[in-house]
């Protein structure tokens, strides 16, 4: 199960913004005083006709609910009517430009088009209609029904869209889970490590350790074995995603939920209290602990039920993904950094080559993991390996949509397992967690470099491209001043001894 779930993590290792689209905002005033006023999600055709980024100077126009007609002729709607107002019809039976060139013609000065569907980008060809030139947008049904009951029936409307803003506060929740999650796990790692050293005296509990090592620890064939399976189920998801996604749906509740309990159990271990145990199958357990586990099957179980509900799964995905990265940095081990820098070298070839090559190789021109993480060919389910927070500033994005930055695990799992190791080594040579220190803080200057290139290119990128640069060279730089680079390389004699 631990090496399944990190080939799932590291298959997942990229960072991106929010997606953007022809969004706007329709802001509506009823005729109350005051009056009250109420901002909805409009979509539009940027090439088709530029609206204003402020309310200031703002026109407004009185709405004319024709929701009973689509506009299709202009018989359909008594002469006068729409002189100078906005019009609101509903979708069908002809184009939009043709639904606009009818309320041009009978005076409208504005054209809203509602949609019981989900709302989709204006895409008809603007060639043959070029005489059109009053603003058009798609508005859900829903939120027309909503203005006539929370504004009354004499609305005033206006259309703007707001830019985005250059930085988004999203971007630095993210830097701080993903900084803490590396930080508490190679600290944890660390605590594990001097346990070990502590029990190593007695010979049944050296015995005991050595197996358990087998099962956790990475050799450099092992490495490159595991990455050459990351690729090849990357490959797989692109091309059987609508099957394999509730495969890693699944996974993600059974890891999850065993990761949470571990990190849980760890912090109640340090409970004095509320020890008491029941005898079950020739064993003592602890009451809480039952509990404890119930309690963590429940919330990977609530992910599961409500995974799509974005206004507040993102916070559950969010929890069980750091309980889930945390065991893994603590539970998976390299014995050296030979094997660390093969480990991070490769997942960055892997991580640049599915992000900036693929786009040569795919007949859409797409990279592949960035298909994947969007779910290829529209599918709804999102492969729940990231750390998701939703744009925080308020935009026509928020409005229409929740869209989210995202941070795959794997950027913070695979950098995590050098720091991880690099507190190990401090342990072992008493060295004040110097390593420990410095790595972190190169991962944490790594995803600022991160999100500076991200900001720039406003594209996704593989972060991995930026952490493993700056993790290992500061980790091969505080090895090379303390002149100890050997034993670095090759682990300590502690591990050289012990590993099989």
């Amino acid at each position: 199960m631990r090496a399944a779930g990190l080939l799932w993590a590291a298959l997942w290792g990229l960072l991106l913004p929010p997606v953007t689209a022809d969004e706007g905002i329709l802001h509506a005033s009823g005729s109350g005083i005051p009056p009250v006023t109420k901002d909805y999600c409009i979509m539009y055709n940027s090439s088709w006709i530029s609206l204003p980024n402020s309310l200031d100077n703002a026109t407004f126009r009185t709405l004319e609910n024709l929701t009973s007609t689509v506009l299709c002729s202009s018989s359909e709607v008594p002469s006068g009517l729409l002189k100078d107002k906005a019009v609101v019809v509903m979708g069908g039976n002809c184009t939009f430009l043709e639904k606009a060139r009818i309320a041009q013609s009978l005076g409208a000065k504005m054209l809203l088009i509602a949609s019981k569907p989900r709302l989709s980008s204006l895409s008809d060809n603007k060639t043959d209609f070029e005489d059109v030139t009053l603003p058009v947008a798609l508005i859900r049904y829903n939120d027309i029904v909503d203005m006539q009951l929370t504004l009354g029936n004499e609305v005033n409307v206006t259309l703007y869209s707001p830019p985005l803003p250059e930085f988004d506060y999203s971007m630095v929740v993210i830097f701080l889970i993903a900084v803490f999650t590396v930080a508490l796990g190679g600290y944890w790692s660390g605590v594990a490590e001097l346990e070990n050293l502590k029990a190593i005296a007695s010979p049944g509990e050296r015995e005991t350790r050595r197996k358990k090592e087998e099962n956790v620890t990475f050799t450099p064939v092992t490495v490159i074995l595991f990455v050459v399976i990351c690729c090849v189920m990357l490959v797989l998801l692109y091309f059987f995603y609508k099957w394999l996604v509730y495969v890693i749906i699944s996974v993600f509740c059974l890891a999850s939920a065993m990761s949470l309990y571990n990190c849980l159990a760890a912090l109640m271990g340090e409970i004095p209290f509320g020890q008491c145990r029941i005898a079950c199958c020739n064993k003592n357990i602890e009451v809480r602990l039952i509990f404890l586990a119930v309690f963590c099957i429940a919330a990977a179980v609530v992910w599961a039920v409500f995974r799509n509900e974005d206004r507040w799964a993102w916070i559950l995905q969010d929890i069980l993904g750091v309980a889930f990265c945390l065991n893994f940095i603590k539970t998976l081990k390299m014995p050296n950094f030979k094997s660390c820098v093969i480990l991070l070298g490769l997942l960055l070839l892997y991580d640049v080559f599915f992000v900036f090559i693929t786009p040569f190789i795919t007949k859409n021109g797409a990279s592949i993991m960035v298909e994947v993480a969007a779910g290829p060919f529209g599918n709804s389910e999102k492969l729940p390996v990231v750390i998701r927070v939703p744009r925080l500033e308020y935009s026509a994005s928020t409005l229409c949509d929740m869209p989210f930055s995202l941070l795959g695990f794997g950027d913070i799992i695979v950098p995590g397992l050098l720091v991880a190791y690099c507190r190990r080594f401090d342990v072992q040579t008493s060295s004040s967690s110097v390593y420990y220190i410095s790595c972190t803080i190169a991962y944490a200057i790594g995803m600022v470099l991160t999100f500076v290139v991200l900001a720039l290119m406003k594209m996704g990128q593989p972060a991995l491209l930026y952490l493993v640069p700056c993790t290992l060279i500061t980790s091969s730089l505080v090895a090379w001043r303390r002149k100890e680079m050997k034993k670095f390389w090759k682990g300590s004699s502690y591990q050289v001894g012990w590993m099989p």
